[in-house]
């Protein structure tokens, strides 16, 4: 009998546990190990955010649904990683502590043959002094974060509606922030609703971004078709951003908010200042800070995880110039090169290098997104590396025979630009690869005829599809393994 842990109960952590208790059934065990209590589809947070849905329709409870798949949950956050054991424990294992209600405290050490790290990124506002739900801005990260912004999105509504001039700032809070697509949904969702209640003229609605241009989305930007042209994602974007009425300040790292200001460092190493009357910023991410221990007691936690905190894979991590990255770089497998029962997928794995080219204002400071892992690709990549642990325990061999490198998987981006039946809108994008490939694509950088954009109404029922269907997916529903990540 084999045990296989999975650390974070994200999209990429719970599509790997659930894949693992399907195909390995009840000869193994299976744990999951996961501080949250819920699982939550974080796509659907925007709409929460603008008050359209309540937290109970994008989240459920996992006890239920492990418990009915016979999965072993434990609502507990790892502490540390000790891949060779110790000298009191043999067995590879994992510190855990627990959070659940009766337990809150208790550390445990669970030992595993094959260990899945997926805690996801942990929200770091602290990077940004001032920034977040506790302090001056919003946030639209998590389910009770996005309920918080509601809140007080009201108040600022209700201040409009009485004839009060309202400034709104939406984009991304640190310097190296990434998952710009979610505040450009919420920029786009203010902006609808404000229409929505014909209160356009009391509002200044700033779009604000650490991307050198608008459309980067962490990815470098993208050359999409367009009605039969070819629209670099700078246009597309900032078209939109225009015909809602939405202005923006680019090449921006925000490194300070205090109560209805924002201060932020550009490219030209200018220090500026941006006041506001609701600020929603998206914070940098980091690892989960975890720490890792050889069998002597040693911090190895260097060995293992990169200096962000996420854990290093089988990537090209040697920092080479921008103009040497390759697609290649990025991993196929996800497997630590220190160890080889240990894998990471999701966000906890540790990028080659950004997509974006590195940019640094004439200060020193680092200013552009760091490349995004979130969604399609993350369902992906925790299935591949199920399947692959899966293979190695049922053949006892080495090998890796499923593979998901972001250098050549497409993926899918609804952004949503309003929430109604016949009113709604949203943006929808593919991009394939998602890593751009120079080398094979020497014109655009991806298959041009699989990268596409289309704003509609269309695309707005799309995303309100996929979230009841990956609801239906992620609570292990009759056939759930036959919708695709």
């Amino acid at each position: 009998m084999a045990k296989v842990l999975v650390l974070g109960a994200g999209v990429s952590g719970h599509t790997a546990v659930m894949y693992l208790k399907k195909l390995l059934g009840k000869k193994h065990d299976i744990i999951m190990v996961s501080p949250n209590s819920h699982y939550q589809w974080v796509p659907s947070n925007i709409w929460v955010g603008v008050g359209l849905m309540k937290p109970d329709q994008v989240k459920f409870k996992l006890k239920p649904v492990y418990d009915k798949k016979g999965i072993v949950y434990k609502q507990a956050m790892g502490i540390s990683i000790h891949p060779e054991g110790d000298n009191e424990i043999e067995s590879p294992y994992v510190k855990i502590r627990y959070v659940e209600e009766g337990k809150q405290g208790l550390e445990e050490n669970v030992t595993y043959d094959f260990l899945i790290n997926s805690t996801g990124p942990k929200l770091n506002f602290a990077a940004t002094e001032g920034l977040g739900p506790d302090k001056f801005t919003q946030s639209v990260c998590t389910y009770d974060h996005a309920e918080h912004a509601w809140k007080n999105l009201q108040l600022a509504l209700e201040k409009m509606e009485n004839g009060e001039h309202q400034t709104f700032l939406i984009g991304t809070g640190h310097g190296l922030a990434t998952c710009q697509g979610a505040a450009f949904e919420y920029a786009l969702n203010i902006a609808f609703e404000v229409n929505k209640r014909k209160l356009n003229k009391l509002a200044d609605i700033v779009w604000i971004s650490n991307e050198y241009e608008l459309g980067d989305f962490g990815m470098g930007g993208a050359y999409i078709k367009r009605g039969g042209y070819i629209t670099p994602t700078k246009i597309f974007t900032e078209s939109i951003l225009a015909e809602y009425g939405i202005r923006w300040i680019k090449r921006a790292g925000v490194y300070k908010v205090e109560e209805g200001k924002a201060f932020y460092e550009n490219l030209e190493g200018e220090y500026l200042e941006q006041e506001f009357d609701y600020a929603m910023l998206i914070p940098g991410f980091k690892g989960a800070d975890m720490k890792a221990f050889n069998n002597a007691g040693d911090d190895i936690t260097n060995t293992v995880f990169a200096a962000n905190g996420m854990m290093k894979v089988d990537a090209d991590y040697s920092g080479k110039p921008f103009e040497e990255w390759l697609a290649s770089d990025w991993p196929l497998i996800y497997q630590s090169p220190a160890y080889d029962n240990l894998y990471a997928s999701g966000i906890a794995f540790a990028p080659p290098h950004g997509m974006s080219k590195p940019q640094k204002s004439k200060n020193g400071t680092p200013i552009f997104p760091t490349p995004p892992r979130t969604g399609m690709p993350s369902g992906v990549i925790g299935k591949i590396v199920a399947q692959n642990v899966v293979y190695r325990i049922k053949t006892g061999k080495g090998g890796h025979p499923h593979h998901a490198t972001m250098a050549k998987m497409g993926a899918a981006c609804i952004v949503s630009a309003g929430y109604g039946p016949f009113t709604g809108q949203a943006a929808t994008m593919t991009v394939s690869p998602i890593v751009p490939d120079w080398n094979k694509y020497p014109e655009y950088g991806r298959d041009i005829s699989r990268t596409v954009g289309v704003v509609g109404l269309a695309g707005h029922w799309m995303k309100l599809f996929m979230h009841y269907m990956f609801l239906y997916k992620a609570k292990g529903k009759f056939g759930w393994s036959l919708i695709p990540e």
